[in-house]
Parts: structure tokens; C-alpha cells; sequence
């Protein structure tokens, strides 16, 4: 069973399989109309099963519906009846065409949204802004000291933004807490880029984005091709463009699976969160309570060294 970790240098601890709730946007944002619709009883279901799965960890931003996602993973956990001391909440500012003090303006939305939810950790969405990393991060350390959010995290930052936002919270005596990225079996480059390097070296988590790469590594639209023609998902050229190349990957972690008696997308979000020891975490979105109940059954088993040696080396060729 994989036990929950720290999240950076924090005091903070969540579940290495968390649950991504971008698709909660309710058609809404720039994003929206490629998002499916997700009924309030399907959000609920898919709370009941991450928590009874053992996962405390969510996902959402302001750009995923300008808050409707927020909300609804609010309102969701709330029919749940999970207490706020129970979960673990990430959320995002926008820093599109904006500067660092509109995260001032905005964090009250944020908080209105997530409906007596605490924001656990509050991160940059991507590094384009009109404002410097040193002004966001000041901005950041700031909400910190008003105990409006409990630590600060980036998003889609390389590795030498990454120092530089680490550098300086440092000086304000406050640790980066995690960068998320895109980080999958087919999308490796953050081991050979010095991404993951750099978060080993200074103490921070790893946060993987679509770590099934659009449903690819489950398998099933390797069973069933034309099954991507009527995909509707924002990540569908992800799994289109990585078909045919990763069936021998896919073959290994079936194969991993049956002697687990598992799946091998369970496989593979197993394989991100262990292969690096406690560095990376992963939120899988989840559209149906079935996708929550397998991502929480990915904690449940231990892959051995040669299993992950193996899983390592077939998909070496998308490093």
C-alpha cells in the first residue's frame, strides 16, 4: 500500500494519486467546450470513491470554468460530508495578460468558490505574465503570512525558473512546495531536461498532469482505435499522435497488471508516483466514479524494482 508523503518541505501530506476535477467546468472558460458534462450525482459518486480509496488530494484552477470547477469540487465534497482538515486542495492563478497584485484582487474569489475549503496550495498556472517570477513569488509569500493559502506551488515552469522561484521564496523563509508538469511514459522529458533533477535537488514535489496521456496508457483505445474518433478530450492528439508507437509499453504493463491482478493504467500511475521514490505525484482527472475507484486502487499494490526497471526501459524511447 503506498502510504501518503509530504508535499516539498511543507507540513502538508497527500495521497501520491490525487484527482484532477478540470473537466468539472461545466462547458465554461477557455477550455469548456472540449470539457464533457458531468452531472452533480457523477461528482459526488467520484468523491465518495477517491475518499473511500484512500485519496485526500485534489486538483482544480480558476482557468477550469473561471471557478465552476472550484465550486463544484466544493460543493461536491461538501454532499460528501468531508470536514476541510480531511483534503488536500490545490488551486491556480491565471497570469494571463495580468500582474502579480491581481492575485490580491482574485484570491477572495478563490476562496468564495472553494466554500470554507482551505486552499492548501495556491500555484502559478504557467510562467507568462506581465510581472516577474520575483514579484509573483513576493505576492505569493505574501497570501502565505495572511494565512489565506497554506503554501505555494508553479506550473509548467522549466528548470531554471523553477530555481529562480525557489531562490526567492528562500529569502522569505518559505519552500516551493511542487511544479506540475506533463509527466507521463510517453512524456519522460522532464528526467532528461533537468526538471526533475532540480525538484530532487531543493526538496520539491513533482505534480504530474495527464499522466495516462489521454487515456493511452490504460490500453483501451489500443483494443479499440476507433474509439479515439469520438474521444472528446482535450488530450485526444496526445493519445492519436502515441498510438502505435507505445503498444510495447502498453503490452508490458498488461502484462505487469495480471500478475498484480490489476490495470495497466493502474501500472503505469504506479510506476510515475514510485520510480522516483516520493518526488512525484499524479491527479488523473475523473469524469465517472469508476476512474476515481481505479486511480485510488493504483495505491494499493507495491510494483517490484525489476518491474519498474522493466516499465523504465520500454519506455526509454520517449525520453
Amino acid at each position: 500500500m503506498l502510504e501518503k508523503r509530504t508535499l516539498g518541505k511543507t507540513d502538508i501530506k497527500v495521497s501520491p494519486i490525487g484527482i484532477g476535477v478540470m473537466m468539472w467546468m461545466q462547458g465554461k472558460g477557455l477550455m469548456g467546450r472540449m470539457a464533457s458534462d458531468v452531472s452533480d450525482e457523477i461528482k459526488n459518486d467520484i468523491i465518495k470513491e477517491s475518499i473511500d480509496g484512500g485519496i485526500n488530494f485534489f486538483d482544480t484552477a480558476e482557468m477550469y470554468g473561471f471557478g465552476r470547477s472550484e465550486a463544484n469540487l466544493a460543493k461536491a465534497l461538501k454532499a460528501n460530508n468531508i470536514d476541510d482538515k480531511d483534503v488536500i486542495i490545490e488551486t491556480k492563478w491565471n497570469p494571463l495578460l495580468r500582474r502579480a497584485k491581481n492575485m490580491r484582487r482574485t484570491i477572495n474569489n478563490r476562496i468564495q468558490y472553494l466554500d470554507g475549503y482551505t486552499i492548501d496550495l495556491y500555484m502559478v498556472h504557467q510562467p507568462i505574465s506581465f510581472s516577474s517570477i520575483k514579484t509573483e513569488m513576493k505576492e505569493l509569500a505574501r497570501l502565505v503570512e495572511e494565512n489565506k493559502i497554506r503554501s505555494v506551488g508553479i506550473s509548467n515552469y522549466n528548470a531554471d525558473k523553477m530555481r529562480k522561484a525557489h531562490s526567492e521564496l528562500e529569502k522569505l523563509g518559505i519552500p516551493l512546495a511542487a511544479n506540475q508538469v506533463n509527466y507521463s511514459l510517453v512524456r519522460r522529458e522532464i528526467e532528461s531536461d533537468g526538471i526533475l533533477d532540480t525538484a530532487k535537488e531543493l526538496g520539491i514535489t513533482i505534480t504530474a498532469y495527464t499522466p495516462l496521456a489521454g487515456g493511452l496508457l490504460t490500453g483501451k483505445l489500443h483494443n479499440n482505435p476507433e474509439a479515439l474518433k469520438n474521444k472528446r478530450t482535450i488530450y485526444k492528439w496526445v493519445a492519436k499522435r502515441n498510438l502505435e508507437e507505445s503498444i510495447p509499453l502498453v503490452e508490458t504493463l498488461t502484462e505487469i497488471g495480471k500478475a498484480h491482478e490489476v490495470l495497466p493504467g493502474q501500472v503505469a500511475l504506479n510506476w510515475l508516483v514510485t520510480y522516483h521514490g516520493d518526488t512525484v505525484v499524479t491527479i488523473p482527472g475523473a469524469t465517472k466514479a469508476y476512474q476515481a475507484k481505479e486511480s485510488a486502487g493504483t495505491m494499493s499494490f507495491n510494483l517490484s524494482k525489476t518491474e519498474l526497471e522493466e516499465i523504465a526501459e520500454v519506455s526509454e524511447r520517449f525520453l
